[in-house]
């Protein structure tokens, strides 16, 4: 039996990402299970469904060393959605490719969580994992995701955009805008 990844805590001003335990299975379901959290998803998922893809998060960490981390809020939300690193799981003009993805709960939204989360991940993906390029994706009406990829310092070319090849060709949720950055670019950003 193989043991449990390392998984590093990464920490900003107000957000810890840590380590999955299973008591956040409950508040992660919950969030799955939110309409307007999953708006931008073909379906909101059933308590299985996203028990299924919590395992398939944690096991992306023993097999990769990096992924998704759980975001806690210290003091205030021991639970407030998750951030990380994933490798992209289908075939594109951009992969193989990591992408940066979040999720958090509606009570986290407007806070700009999600980019000091973000931000937390790039710097490992960057200065620990030394990955050339990070890609975020989502359609174009999730104005609130494109907003995190841009203060991130992601840009976006829409030559690039794609139809996504897990949904069917004409599904309204098709169409996905594609942003990049480079180490380089973060590097200079961000004064490293």
């Amino acid at each position: 039996m193989n043991p449990e990844p390392v998984i590093p805590e990464l920490r900003g001003p107000r957000v810890l990402l840590r380590a999955w335990t299973d008591a956040d299975l409950v508040p992660f379901a919950a969030m799955n299970a939110d309409a307007e959290v999953m708006q931008h998803f073909p379906a909101t998922l059933t308590p299985a469904e996203s028990d299924q893809l919590a395992a398939r998060v944690r096991a992306h960490f023993a097999s990769y060393g990096y992924g998704a981390w759980v975001v806690e809020i210290p003091g205030v939300m021991p639970f407030a959605g998750c951030v990380g690193l994933l490798n992209v799981g289908f075939d594109a003009h951009f992969t193989p490719a990591v992408e940066i993805s979040w999720r958090l709960v509606r009570a986290a939204w407007g806070q700009s969580y999600a980019s000091e989360a973000a931000q937390c991940a790039l710097r490992y993906g960057f200065e620990t994992l030394q990955l050339p390029e990070v890609v975020s994706f989502t359609v174009p009406a999730n104005l609130r995701s494109q907003a995190v990829m841009q203060r991130l310092g992601m840009h976006s070319k829409a030559e690039e955009n794609f139809a996504h090849p897990n949904l069917p060709a004409g599904h309204p949720l098709s169409e996905h805008v594609l942003y990049r950055i480079s180490g380089d670019a973060w590097r200079a950003s961000s004064g490293q």
